[in-house]
């Protein structure tokens, strides 16, 4: 997954370099519309004042010339001397290549002048001009006493780049790498305070509204944080609200529930028809299946307000698991469904009381899920951080869409929505397990059952 931060050096490169190219472009198109054929004039101007001075010169030989056009070398030019019986004189920096097309020869023959670093068909002109050729040159005639030559001219590179020219380079160099840094160092401040809004979204998703968000900034992302700060104490209020009613409503229920299911059991003391006595048998399961979901809404409310008073000490969790098979034989037999187990001791520091709440929700999960004839296997393993905890049935079991949602709040799988349950059983089991600072995870498979694994700190862990 490419971050943002990624993202944005990459496009800053990106546009730096599309921003050079075309730089470059924009730059050869002046080049070819204006400044190349300045630079010709420049040149063939040059070439022209250099034939000049050596036909005034009135010598009648070439050996007087070469001294004064060695001279002229020497001031930053290339030049090449080709007489009309095919001598030729070479004076300053060689050329990289030095054949001559037959438009240059004209100058020798038909006294026509040269013009080589004009009439380039290379549509990069601008780099073409810096080739150390001798076809890139300008030429022009002249004669000294009897005889005609062609003078063949061109700048020299090494001292068309002059220290100024130097200094303008490493200016290049240096104005790109602060720059780089620059964009590479904006970008890191500039991400930072969204990978922070990223986290403590993701903390408000577990229902962690009081992540504390140091962001102090004046732009536009600062008056996002100050927007999600103001959410956050919105949305913890709205908890607490719904928390505070939960928690009202249910303890305002258990009077009466208590009330329904003492004059339900008052009632099948009397002597009554069929009838009227299922109608009490429905009103005592009801009442009690109400009474069961406040409750759990109750206990699922005090643990999260973190208002449950727990009270830690050494747990033996193969004990526990043991004594919770033992309260529920009757229904496995009932269903004659086979378990087994292998339980080491296994003691933790943990609620002893909120545990047992884990293993009866499981364990009734597990049952009341299975098939008729089915089985459950529970396993104990460990090490000096943790033991785990693995209960394993052949139940009706899920898609792995339904395990995913299994542990929130009111949730029931479409099968077993006929069954006795309120949903609150695997959410409470799951925030037990997170406040011993354990985890729990859940396998499933379309009948072939599911297997749930818990995992919690041992002793030595949770005391450190």
């Amino acid at each position: 997954m490419k971050t943002l931060y990624r993202k944005f050096i990459i496009a800053t490169l990106l546009i730096l370099g599309i921003s050079i190219v075309i730089a470059f472009i924009l730059a050869n198109w002046v080049y070819m519309t204006s400044t190349r054929e300045r630079i010709d004039s420049q040149n063939v101007k040059v070439a022209e004042e250099v034939a000049s001075s050596l036909e005034q010169m009135h010598s009648t030989t070439h050996i007087s010339f070469t001294g004064y056009l060695d001279s002229i070398s020497k001031l930053g030019y290339q030049l090449y001397v080709l007489s009309e019986s095919g001598e030729e004189f070479f004076f300053g920096e060689p050329f990289s290549k030095k054949n001559l097309p037959a438009e240059a020869i004209k100058v020798v023959e038909d006294k026509e002048i040269y013009h080589g670093m004009d009439n380039s068909n290379s549509p990069w002109m601008m780099m073409s001009h810096f080739s150390n050729q001798l076809d890139n040159t300008v030429g022009v005639p002249f004669t000294i006493g009897d005889e005609d030559y062609g003078l063949y001219l061109r700048p020299n590179n090494k001292l068309l780049f002059s220290d100024v020219h130097v200094i303008f380079a490493w200016f290049f160099v240096a104005v790109s790498i602060v720059s780089i840094s620059g964009v590479i160092w904006f970008a890191k401040h500039l991400i930072q305070p969204i990978t922070k809004l990223t986290e403590a979204t993701r903390q408000i998703t577990r229902e962690n509204f009081n992540y504390p968000l140091d962001i102090h900034r004046k732009d536009e992302i600062g008056q996002l944080a100050e927007s999600f700060s103001r959410m956050q104490v919105q949305l913890q209020h709205n908890d607490d609200a719904r928390k505070s009613f939960i928690n009202n409503v249910s303890h305002d229920f258990q009077s009466p529930l208590m009330n329904i299911q003492g004059y339900a059991e008052l009632l099948k003391t009397q002597t009554l028809d069929d009838e009227h006595l299922e109608y009490v048998e429905i009103i005592d399961q009801e009442s009690k299946r109400l009474s069961n979901l406040t409750k759990q809404l109750l206990l699922l409310t005090s643990l999260d307000q973190k208002s449950y008073p727990m009270k830690r000490g050494i747990t033996r969790i193969d004990m526990q698991i043991k004594e919770t098979v033992r309260r529920h034989q009757w229904r496995l037999e009932e269903k004659e469904i086979e378990i087994s187990y292998h339980l080491p001791p296994s003691p933790i520091l943990a609620d002893p009381e909120l545990l047992m709440t884990v293993w009866d929700n499981l364990l009734t999960n597990g049952i009341k899920y299975n098939q008729p004839g089915g089985s459950i296997f529970i396993q104990i393993t460990g090490n000096d951080e943790s033991a785990t905890v693995i209960i394993k049935d052949t139940g009706i079991g899920m898609n792995k869409e339904q395990a995913s949602k299994i542990f929130e709040r009111f949730y029931r799988v479409d099968a077993a929505r006929k069954k006795d349950g309120t949903g609150l059983g695997l959410s409470i089991v799951k925030h037990i397990i997170e406040l011993h600072n354990g985890k729990i995870e859940v396998e499933s498979e379309i009948h072939n059952g599911t297997t749930f694994t818990i995992t919690l700190p041992t002793e030595k862990q949770m005391e450190e």
